[in-house]
């Protein structure tokens, strides 16, 4: 079964098409991350499926279905602008909106599992950013989700507190939970994602495991070899390429750098511009 399915998807606001008529799928268990420069429509796209907007045309169906109660139960949602309530510390916090739910998950071990065991009776407002966000990351899981939505779930966390997240998401995963991720970090979606789709001025441009969008719209791996004389610069295909042309440098050198072709090499080829 497909977790999501997204057909046709269309939103207009005036004379903006914010989403263009888009069609993509989600497999059930999978981590997809929708990727886009500001105002790509990858907003809209995410608060349509989540039921926060309504679309002008097309579908959306979660688990099979249309949008309801039921399928409700089954999702958590981090959005991007999170904020909870300042006079709750976080166990509260999590022991109130797991209240809401038929179903939960233990709160000793959300809070264990996010890195926030020192501060369960820390109030929410007395929290850093990094650790509001990891709080929030828990109360998208506190109903024990089939569907995770997480909207820049690492914003503003150090690399520790970052890797801790990543951690967390691939337990989700191997949990057979599936996770529909938005994120500024390249890198994050490189290392996390089954599949990567690309959103630029409200079209899915390229959608693929990330290997694979590397392997089609990379430029390749640059070698940098630095000699007595000064540096110079080759580029490469494939790793093939790379081998040959190391073996047949006649100077003498002092050092060699290889950097290969990136999701955000990718990305800047078929948008032009930058994540934001």
């Amino acid at each position: 079964m497909k977790a999501i399915e997204v057909k046709n998807l269309t939103k207009v606001y005036g004379n903006i098409i914010a989403v263009d008529n888009v069609t993509f799928f989600v497999e059930e268990g999978e981590i997809f991350s929708l990727l886009g420069p500001n105002g790509a429509g990858k907003t809209t796209t995410v608060e349509i499926i989540e039921g926060i907007r309504n679309a002008d045309k097309g579908e959306v169906k979660i688990f099979g279905k249309n949008l309801n109660d039921e399928i409700k139960e089954k999702m958590g949602i981090l959005p991007q602008e999170f904020q909870s309530m300042e006079r709750l510390n976080v166990k509260e916090t999590l022991e109130y909106f797991a209240s809401f739910y038929r179903k939960s998950i233990d709160i000793d071990e959300l809070i264990e599992m996010v890195g926030l065991k020192e501060k369960e009776k820390e109030l929410y407002k007395n929290l850093s950013g990094g650790q509001k966000r990891l709080l929030g990351v828990a109360m998208a899981l506190v109903n024990d989700p089939s569907l995770i939505f997480l909207d820049e779930p690492t914003t503003g966390l150090d690399p520790k507190a970052r890797r801790n997240i990543w951690n967390v998401i691939m337990e989700m995963k191997e949990k057979g939970k599936t996770i529909f991720l938005t994120t500024h970090y390249m890198e994050e979606a490189e290392y996390l994602a089954d599949k990567v789709a690309i959103m630029h001025r409200g079209k899915i441009v390229a959608m693929d495991e990330p290997y694979r969008l590397i392997e089609k719209y990379g430029s390749g791996a640059r070698i940098i070899v630095e000699t007595v004389d000064g540096k110079k610069e080759f580029k490469a295909r494939d790793e093939k390429e790379v081998v040959r042309i190391i073996g047949e440098l006649q100077e003498k050198y002092e050092k060699i750098e290889i950097k290969r072709a990136n999701l955000e090499d990718v990305f800047l080829k078929l948008t032009g511009e930058g994540l934001g």
